[in-house]
This record gives C-alpha cells, structure tokens and sequence, in this order.
C-alpha cells in the first residue's frame, strides 16, 4: 500500500498543482478568449525528423500561433532540443510558424529546453519571463503547468487533446508516472539547475518591445 501511495503521489502533486491553470485546445468554440492573456506562450520541444515536427509538435505549434493571431499572447517561446549536431528543435519550430505567417520578430529560440523543468527555469532566469502560457499535449500538461508554476512563473497551459487518437500516446502517457516523480524530485527537492543555465538573453524582451 505505501509503494502504491508513493507511486501516485508525483502525479497527484502536479494535478493539484495545475487544477484551475489549464484547458484543453479547441475545446468549444472560441476557446482562445478562455485563455488568459500573456506576453508570451512556451512550446516545449518535441521530436523533430528530416527538418519537420513530429504530429505531437506540428499540434504544439499550431494551437500557439491561434493564441498568437487571436491576441492572447505577444511572443512564442520555442524551447527544444539542439543538444547534438544535425539535431535541431528550435530551429524547425520557427520555421514551421513562420511558413504559418507567424512573422519571425515574435518567435524566440531557446536552443537548451532539454527537458520540461529546464524549459521552464530557463524561461525565467534566462529569458525573463514571468508570466506565461504553456502549450504541449494534454497528458503532459499539469506536469507542464506545475513544474513552470514551481519555477516561479505565473502559468497557464493549453493542451491538444488530437493526440489520443495515436497509439503512441498510451505509452506517452504510462511515461508520466515516472516524469512527474523526476520533475518533483528536480523542482520541490532538489531545485536543480538547468544543463545551460544561462547567460541571460534578451531576445524575448525584444520581441515584446512595442513597434
């Protein structure tokens, strides 16, 4: 009974954690005026193949540039993985916007989004943010939301929901047990530091400079 209990206990810290912080994309019509308005929205990084996003990402990157065209947020965040030579996250997920009439000067790369917990730091202490929308999937979102909100960043997340339709996505989803116990362990006790942890940049205080 106590392993049982401590196998959960992860998964409900982030679920309390969110509760109130997060909405499923596209869920009535006109969803994006439920979404509070912030200066900038975080995609988190996901696979990317011969210079295209994976499904799972190609649905991140969609739903943000509707927040970005319905006036909820000013900026886009792209934080991923460029952690290896020919492997390159961000650079796909700004070329997939822009391709989307996402214009280049609102779109910020974080080329060390390793995992969510740095994404997040990374957001704050590099980037500046302090307010922000989070955008991934739905079964990674209060994981997401909870490790951003521990981060010391005022969060909201938007997930896509599309993606329970792949069957990658139960095993995508069995995962979270064990990342939700990772990203506690990092965030509430151990607070650890990002693989990169800076210097600071101010390319996203410059894509949210009027004019």
């Amino acid at each position: 009974m106590l392993l049982s209990v401590l196998a959960i206990a992860p998964l409900t810290w982030v679920w309390l954690a969110s509760s109130g912080h997060r909405l499923v994309a596209e869920s009535s019509p006109g969803w994006t005026a439920d979404v509070p308005r912030a200066p900038v929205a975080l995609v988190l990084g996901a696979a990317a193949f011969n210079g295209s996003p994976s499904p799972m990402l190609a649905r991140r990157l969609d739903i943000s540039a509707e927040l970005y065209r319905a006036g909820r947020v000013r900026a886009i965040l792209l934080s991923g993985d460029n952690g290896r030579v020919g492997y390159d996250e961000p650079t796909v997920m700004r070329d997939y916007l822009i391709a989307r009439g996402i214009p280049g000067h609102a779109l910020v790369l974080d080329y060390a989004g390793f995992d969510t917990w740095d994404s997040c730091v990374r957001a704050r202490t590099v980037f500046g943010a302090t307010r922000l929308t989070v955008v991934t999937q739905v079964f990674h979102l209060p994981r997401a939301v909870a490790l951003c909100r521990t981060a010391g960043l005022e969060t909201f997340g938007v997930g896509d929901d599309s993606s329970r339709r792949w069957a990658s996505t139960y095993a995508y989803a069995a995962r979270e047990f064990a990342a939700a116990a990772k990203g506690l362990l990092d965030s509430v006790v151990l607070d650890s530091s990002p693989v990169f942890p800076g210097p600071r940049e101010t390319t996203l205080e410059a894509a949210l400079r009027p004019g």
